[in-house]
């Protein structure tokens, strides 16, 4: 299934056009909107891990602040060769040694706002390269901040 998406009018007509799921099982992020991801056709409201191929896991992080060296772990268990993290709505860094288990494993990590990372994340899993995005979509009374 595809999704089209038009813009206003009165600024110009883009159409976006993603499918559900990329070949070969690969996971595509298909849409992404102020504290909304969908994957593969389906809507998460709440911080996720996407890996390249296999199950979409809810990310237990709430806020930026909330973040540990356990939900770097997390990502770890995923095995992948690059880790595209997605900060929220702004772009925001994490400490590395919140993730020194992924440094010293040799695994990538790129920072950039969540919007970014859905778009990045899904032209390297197209590409066949085992990536994850974990994603941090905040809720909350500081989401954002």
């Amino acid at each position: 299934m595809l999704h089209r998406k038009t813009y206003n009018l009165t600024i110009g007509v883009i159409l976006k056009i993603q499918p559900d799921r990329l070949d070969g099982g690969v996971n595509a992020i298909s849409r992404h909107e102020t504290g909304c991801v969908w994957v593969n056709a389906t809507a998460h409201e709440h911080s996720l891990l996407v890996p390249w191929r296999g199950e979409v896991a809810a990310w237990p992080a709430r806020q930026l602040q909330e973040l540990t060296a356990a939900h770097f772990e997390q990502v770890l268990a995923l095995r992948p060769e690059l880790v595209i993290f997605g900060s929220g709505s702004r772009l925001r860094f994490v400490a590395p040694a919140l993730y020194r288990s992924l440094i010293a494993r040799g695994i990538g990590m790129e920072t950039m706002d969540t919007a970014a990372a859905c778009r990045t994340y899904n032209v390297l899993a197209a590409e066949g390269r085992p990536v994850v995005a974990a994603l941090l979509i905040e809720s909350g009374p500081d989401a954002g901040s």
